[in-house]
């Protein structure tokens, strides 16, 4: 479509009033991304199958995420970044625009666009693990010394009983290490802000994708509508998501607020008996635990076929996705084992066993143990 075809701007500063066209709302906008997200999947799965008929099972599960995200690129760009409409938009009749200048998007915010919504994604993905693994394992050594100094100050002087009256402060490079730790996952997730950017777009119709906020673009509905023609939102929805939102913060605050309390409440009672449990409190809870690579197995049967005796050798040790020798196996809850990182991979794409196509949840897959 070219762009002289809808050139909405007047001379002077556009405003939505002034429009011909009125912006979509939110019913029409989900639609068309249903739409396309559809579509894109159908390509995703024809692509994979010219992949595994081409390079075989094994290169079409290793890249599969590589041949879906090359697959919505190739989509997108030849819809979005040459300037005409995706299939999603033409089938709900939504023309995408600038929201400043009311124009049809520039070639530079197509462009970021595409970026923003797959490619950076995608890289995110990938270089997440390696970054938690690392902060990880950081805040575990931080954490690790700062509870032995603690310890050795504990042994070295008598508390006073002013000291054990006096309330630890509730904030301390310790509390805030351990709770960084604990929710590492989460701090480092873009899933908050996606689930407020959903929220805002429920209430007020605009930018559905956190893409489309960051480069500014719209959508106004190109059919005629009647006179007498009603157009309604998912404000409700929003509302919804509000309220889980509320219920979810007050009660991570409360749940973090109790586990403190419990640790002043045991490094209190470990001042007045002067008893020091801290071994015991370190055995049932360790300050760090031994941590593989995430290129490494725990149980690797190429290396050593007796790493777990009752899997019997040959055929049966293999797993059906890799066709290597099991690497952490682990159990659906059908009963068939593979690689830890296969299904893994696999259940992430598509929550069924590869075998009989059970249900499975990743929650689920439990890994076996010599």
């Amino acid at each position: 479509m070219a762009d002289e075809d809808f050139s909405l701007s007047p001379a002077s500063a556009p405003s939505p009033s002034a429009h011909f066209y009125p912006f979509a709302t939110s019913p029409d906008i989900i639609r068309s991304h249903e739409k396309d997200l559809f579509l894109t999947s159908n390509l995703v799965q024809q692509a994979q199958n010219i992949i595994r008929s081409l390079r075989g099972a094994r290169f079409a599960h290793t890249y599969s995420e590589t041949i879906k995200n090359l697959t919505e690129i190739l989509y997108f760009s030849l819809t979005t970044l040459i300037g005409n409409r995706t299939l999603g938009e033409e089938y709900c009749d939504l023309v995408q625009l600038e929201d400043d200048t009311l124009q049809l998007p520039s070639f530079i915010r197509r462009a970021g666009y595409i970026v923003s919504s797959i490619i950076v994604p995608w890289i995110l993905q990938r270089i997440l693990p390696a970054f938690r693994q690392r902060l990880r394992v950081k805040l575990e050594r931080s954490i690790a010394r700062q509870q032995l100094k603690a310890q050795q100050a504990r042994e070295g002087t008598k508390p006073s009983r002013k000291d054990t009256s006096k309330a630890p402060s509730f904030f301390t490079k310790l509390r805030i290490q351990k709770y960084i730790l604990e929710h590492l996952d989460s701090i480092t997730s873009l899933s908050p802000v996606y689930a407020v950017s959903i929220a805002t777009f429920y209430f007020t119709g605009a930018y559905y994708h956190l893409s489309k906020r960051l480069w500014g673009l719209r959508y106004v509905f190109t059919k005629k509508l009647e006179e007498n023609e009603q157009r309604v939102g998912y404000e409700v929805l929003g509302v919804l998501l509000v309220l889980q939102i509320a219920v979810q913060s007050v009660l991570h605050v409360k749940k973090v607020g109790l586990s403190l309390q419990q640790e002043d409440l045991e490094t209190e009672a470990t001042h007045s008996t002067g008893q020091d449990d801290t071994l015991i409190h370190s055995i049932e809870n360790p300050p760090t635990l031994p941590l593989l690579p995430a290129s490494d197995a725990r149980y690797d049967l190429s290396e050593d076929s007796t790493a777990i005796p009752w899997i019997p050798s040959g055929q049966q040790s293999r797993c059906t996705l890799c066709l290597d020798p099991f690497k952490d196996p682990s159990v659906t809850t059908c009963g068939h084992v593979f690689c830890w990182t296969c299904v893994r991979d696999w259940v992430r794409e598509k929550p069924e066993c590869p075998l009989c196509r059970q249900d499975v949840l990743l929650s689920k897959v439990l890994p076996l143990r010599g």
